[in-house]
């Protein structure tokens, strides 16, 4: 048996110190069965997060609206259906998860490492140093993992991390030099809220950045850009082409080009009169950005940076979605980035961070109740909070004509919430309308 194997057997306790590395069996045995980052995380951060305007558009777009959510209980409910939703104190971790910390901030937070790592890995710490399921002392609060510093660690009874019984046994992180945790960390898999919406094809666990597909694209834009910014500082032109007779020497020629770089160029010297000696011929290059065409090739960028970041265009503030953006369209795209993106992410990250928490019991024999995302005070979703309206009063019309029809009002109820009609069942009495003549009750005398 590994050292891994020892450790999963004997419980949690072997994962809440740092991680002793003169094991044999554990340097032997699992040193090649590790997934991590297949890019420089602090690379995306510091020549992609900050330095594209295009890409922190959309992830400040996902970052904002996706931290508005709150989270509570699920009751579960019956015939498949879920109940109402509610709180308890054990929601506390994620209403304050760090010392001064908010949900939104944590949403936030885990946007930004799915964004740019792919992967986000939060567990649970105290003041006393533990960590994982050990950590239940003073100063509870959850602790980001930096993603770049995460490893998970791939098992399998055969030793071959590619077998069909491979699976995650545990995380590995490393701290900076120094630190308490330089040594290594292992967590088990449910001591550890592992966040990753989009699954790495190449990968068993881990997550994959939605900017690694499009990498050529944000180059590009960041080219576009530096085009632009070149085309100002160098006289609002893009270039003079000026030529020599062949006899003059390369040294004169380059005297000249440094004198007139500092005589004419930059836009402080734009429109000056050209003046020129020495047998040199300066013809202006009849090419601008207009001939470019700059705004739509830099607008078709934005979009595909947008597509793959699952936001509308318009939402964004690109070019191309505000040339056709209406009250209409903008609309849609709303409701397609809502629908499209929001709420699966919010599925994801409340299935994610519910390892943190323990459960609320219900009823007897119920399941636990489950972690769920509350948008119901969104302000950016208010359209779809008008559309649930109109929907719940279609819903209690169909009730009412289903109850007037003889249908019990239980049945109707989960018939409605179930969109299963097979669960109405009828109590076998009818509307008068329905009744035969004189079949029914006879009416009263009126007296004279």
């Amino acid at each position: 048996m590994t050292y891994l194997r020892r450790i999963v057997a004997g419980g949690r306790k072997g994962f809440t110190q740092p991680l002793s590395w003169d094991q044999p069996a554990w340097v032997g045995s699992l040193s090649a069965e590790r997934e991590q980052l297949d890019h420089d995380f602090e690379s995306y951060v510091a020549e992609v997060f900050r330095k594209s305007g295009p890409v922190f558009a959309c992830i400040l777009v996902r970052q904002l609206v996706f931290s508005e959510a709150r989270f509570l209980w699920r009751q579960p409910g019956q015939h498949g259906a879920w109940g109402d939703l509610f709180g308890t104190r054990e929601l506390g971790l994620l209403e304050q998860p760090w010392p001064g910390g908010t949900t939104g901030e944590l949403l936030a937070r885990m946007e930004q490492d799915a964004s740019l790592a792919g992967n986000s890995f939060w567990v649970r710490v105290d003041d006393l140093g533990r960590s994982g399921a050990a950590a239940d002392g003073p100063g509870l609060r959850l602790a980001r993992l930096i993603p770049s510093r995460v490893q998970i660690i791939i098992d399998s009874a055969s030793g071959d991390p590619r077998d069909i019984d491979a699976k995650p046994v545990a995380y590995l992180y490393r701290g900076t030099a120094g630190s308490a945790a330089a040594e290594g960390v292992l967590l088990l898999p449910d001591e550890v809220a592992h966040y990753s919406p989009l699954p790495d094809p190449a990968a068993r666990c881990r997550g994959m950045s939605w900017i690694t597909p499009i990498l050529d694209d944000i180059y590009g834009d960041q080219e576009t850009a530096r085009h632009k910014r070149n085309f100002f500082k160098r006289g609002a032109q893009i270039q003079h082409a000026v030529t020599f007779d062949k006899d003059v020497q390369p040294s004169i020629v380059k005297e000249f080009r440094e004198k007139f770089a500092a005589v004419y160029g930059g836009p402080s010297n734009a429109w000056k009169t050209l003046v020129l000696t020495g047998g040199a011929d300066i013809k202006p290059l009849s090419v601008d950005l207009r001939a470019l065409d700059f705004k739509r090739v830099q607008g078709a960028g934005e979009t595909r940076i947008a597509s793959a970041a699952g936001v509308p265009p318009i939402l964004a503030g690109f070019s191309e979605g505000l040339e056709s953006g209406t009250y209409s369209n903008y609309g849609q795209a709303r409701r397609r980035f809502a629908d499209g993106t929001l709420r699966p992410l919010w599925r994801i990250a409340a299935a994610s961070l519910s390892r943190m928490l323990t459960p609320p019991a219900t009823a007897p024999g119920a399941p636990p109740a489950s972690l769920w995302y509350d948008d119901s005070d969104i302000a950016f979703l208010r359209e779809d909070q008008a559309d649930a309206t109109s929907i719940r009063a279609a819903e209690a019309t169909t009730i009412r004509s289903l109850v007037d029809a003889g249908y019990t009002p239980e049945s109707v109820v989960t018939a409605i919430r179930t969109s299963d009609w097979s669960q109405l069942k009828h109590s076998g009495l009818f509307s008068v309308q329905l009744q035969a003549p004189g079949s029914g009750t006879p009416a009263p005398a009126i007296g004279r």
